[in-house]
């Protein structure tokens, strides 16, 4: 457990990290006595120094294999900000970021405020719609070599996101079958399916509002939710274009901004 003041600390590296995009060491190798108590705490932090809207939360380690990698039995979760949220094919600059990746996502956007005693019905109940999404990782810790303390200090190694077009009531399509194709550059480079997240997306919804709760943190109407991946993480690098289909609920997509080119 660390002290207030090293918390305060380490959260000013990593904003500097992100603000300067230059990765830092990880935090574990200079404060092992970090928790994960500790790195949400300092995860808050950062959120209330951006003085940004929350539009929603993010569920990160939601598969078994990530989870077993990481040393944890359950996964970990960040704060979706306004400043995150991107056009569907709006160009990013790379140059914003450390070292990104994409991930594949099924959205679940809020209709009613979550209770922390949810199940899997509830939640489905409380969803307005659910949606194609790209999320946007990214790591302030050098070369990702991240702990499980680390990426959640990290706000969940969080850094932008994008909603495709299409809005489909939850009554209307099976949240843990939904086939996904993540294409870079016209190819199919991943494959994944929607019950790659904890068997159903569903559960990594109800996980969270249990989870945040407990940091006096609610899941509210108008929240946007990503539940974790349904493929693995892919770089994105300049000139990259990627279009992610999703069966039955659309597509989305996200092109990087070509090089910078040299005088």
């Amino acid at each position: 457990m660390l002290s207030a003041d090293q918390r305060t600390e380490l959260a000013g590296s990593l904003r500097r990290a992100e603000r300067e995009r230059s990765p830092i060491p990880p935090l574990v190798r200079t404060n092992p006595d970090i928790d994960t108590a500790d790195a949400y705490e300092i995860q808050l932090i950062n959120v209330r120094r951006r003085g940004e809207e929350v539009v929603g939360h993010k569920v990160g380690l939601s598969s078994p294999a990530m989870q077993q990698m990481m040393g944890v039995d359950e996964p970990d979760y960040g704060h979706l900000l306004a400043g995150m949220r991107l056009g569907d094919d709006e160009p990013v600059d790379t140059e914003l970021y450390c070292c990104p990746r994409v991930e594949v996502e099924v959205a679940f956007l809020l209709a009613e405020d979550v209770p922390p005693d949810v199940d899997e019905e509830g939640v489905l109940a409380r969803t307005r719609a659910l949606a194609p999404a790209i999320e946007l990782i990214d790591s302030r810790i050098a070369d990702w070599r991240i702990s499980i303390a680390d990426t959640i200090a990290d706000n969940a190694s969080s850094a932008a996101f994008a909603l495709g077009q299409q809005r489909v009531d939850p009554s209307r399509l099976d949240p843990r079958g939904i086939d996904a194709e993540l294409h870079r550059n016209g190819e199919v480079v991943e494959r994944g399916r929607s019950d790659a997240v904890l068997g159903n997306p569903a559960t990594a919804v109800a996980w969270l509002a249990r989870k945040v709760a407990g940091y006096g943190v609610r899941l509210r109407a108008g929240n946007v939710v990503l539940p974790g991946s349904c493929t693995r993480a892919v770089d994105l690098r300049p000139g990259d274009e990627f279009r992610a289909d999703f069966a039955g609920l659309g597509s989305v997509g996200l092109v990087a901004k070509p090089p910078r080119e040299v005088p």
